[in-house]
């Protein structure tokens, strides 16, 4: 490899590294000291934990690089291992709220001087492609704890909670009329990620699936539609869900989406924009795959497989060719789609982003809300892991998610992304669109 080529890479990976570190540490900028250490329930974890694991990945990948690295501390390791069995037993996470020590100070700490020692590791090794691609996918790791991180705040303090940057107008679409669906021919389609960029080792390969004619709707399903479903006593009746998913309903009182409360006999939302009524153009959020299934079925539709919802966010049938997002090749803008860069703290309403529809007329496919899908999370034909205990693990008991959220950093995201949760999961900034057989 020539040398210019080399330190340009050199040069763009501790640009992105950088840049990642600082945008985590803008997250947390204006916690008060005490939210640190604070564990709001089993599913999420105190900020400092986030701040210290981001760091840990980084000492992980360094010794799989590198056999003579060592690790910081062994007290730190064994705290901050999420479920890395090979690098010794991980921390209980539900109780990773009662942990005093290492205190808060000690992380920024630790922070810093992981930096320093992934900044050193970039200037001065002669980075192979696997090193370039296992760092690379710490930045991108890191980018999937801020997600997390975001998630947690808003379970932990929601409108208490002071972003350091925040859109000054919230932008909204037109009001729309019709929120039906479109019909997307089948055939044979080539699923995965086609790019040249980085992408996780479950987008790949890229391989071929049949898909029938079916129909998928233009937007999310929204909150006005959602409210139709709840009111029509949606959570009272077995008949619209499945077997876990009613012993879910009833064993932990769902009576709506989560963050739902009824205030004055109307519907309320309490989240980063703060207590306030239902808007009824927002598509519906924090919603688990059985409440999304459940919707489904009382609305006399489906859940779009993974395939079918791919192909109609990605598939330009005219031109016989698939691209990364919806609207071509080129990567989000805030003009483009609501993701943590756009700095709303919540969902745009549907419509507000017209001139990023996909070729099948599919809108608001990336960005707002994760959507569920019908399709299990596991490895495609001819998988093969990029990091041992990283996904593939993950392989039982899950459902694949698509097309990012308003707190997905862009660097992350694509309409190839899967993202996957276990079937009750709420606290997520997920939502949905329903399909049918044409």
């Amino acid at each position: 490899m020539a040398a210019d080529s080399v330190l340009e890479q050199r040069r763009s990976l501790m640009e992105s590294f950088r840049g990642t570190r600082s945008k985590t540490l803008e997250l947390v900028k204006t916690l008060e000291g005490d939210d640190f250490v604070v564990q709001t329930a089993f599913f999420t974890s105190p900020p400092k934990w986030h701040i210290g694991h981001v760091s840990w990945i980084y000492e992980a990948i360094m010794s799989k690089l590198d056999e003579s690295y060592e690790f910081y501390s062994k007290e730190f390791s064994e705290y901050l291992n999420s479920y890395y069995q090979q690098f010794g037993v991980p921390h209980d996470k539900g109780f990773r709220g009662t942990i005093s020590r290492p205190t808060t100070d000690q992380i920024f700490q630790y922070f810093s001087t992981v930096s320093l020692r992934v900044e050193g590791f970039i200037g001065s090794q002669d980075l192979s492609k696997d090193a370039i691609r296992l760092i690379t996918m710490g930045l991108h790791h890191e980018c999937q704890h801020q997600e997390l991180l975001v998630y947690d705040l808003q379970h932990l303090l929601a409108e208490q909670y002071r972003p350091v940057r925040k859109s000054p107008t919230k932008k909204y679409g037109e009001t729309v009329q019709k929120r039906g669906s479109v019909s997307v021919r089948g055939g044979l389609y080539i699923m995965g990620y086609g790019g040249e960029g980085y992408c996780y080792d479950i987008e790949l390969p890229e391989h071929t699936v049949y898909l029938n004619d079916f129909k998928i709707d233009v937007y999310p399903v929204s909150n006005g539609q959602y409210l139709k479903f709840v009111e029509d006593g949606g959570y009272e009746t077995y008949k619209y869900w499945l077997s876990d998913g009613w012993e879910k309903v009833k064993s932990n009182g769902w009576k709506a989406p989560m963050y739902w409360e009824k205030i004055g006999g109307r519907w309320h939302v309490k989240d980063f924009l703060g207590i306030r009524e239902i808007n009824p153009n927002e598509p519906v959020c924090h919603v688990s795959y059985y409440e999304a299934d459940a919707y489904c079925k009382w609305a006399g539709k489906r859940l779009p497989k993974e395939a079918e919802w791919e192909r109609a966010a990605c598939w330009n049938e005219e031109r016989q060719e698939k691209t990364v997002f919806p609207w071509g090749n080129d990567g989000p803008t805030s003009e483009r789609c609501n993701l943590l860069e756009s700095y709303h703290w919540g969902c745009t309403e549907i419509g507000t982003y017209p001139d990023s529809a996909s070729p099948s007329g599919c809108q608001q496919m990336i960005g707002d809300v994760w959507e569920w899908t019908a399709s299990e999370f596991t490895g495609y034909p001819g998988f093969r892991s990029g990091f041992d205990e990283y996904n593939d693990k993950w392989f039982a008991n899950q459902k694949v998610l698509r097309g990012g959220s308003f707190g997905t950093p862009k660097m992350s995201i694509r309409a190839s992304y899967r993202n996957f949760f276990r079937l009750d999961e709420r606290w997520l900034f997920a939502g949905f669109r329903c399909a049918e057989d044409n």
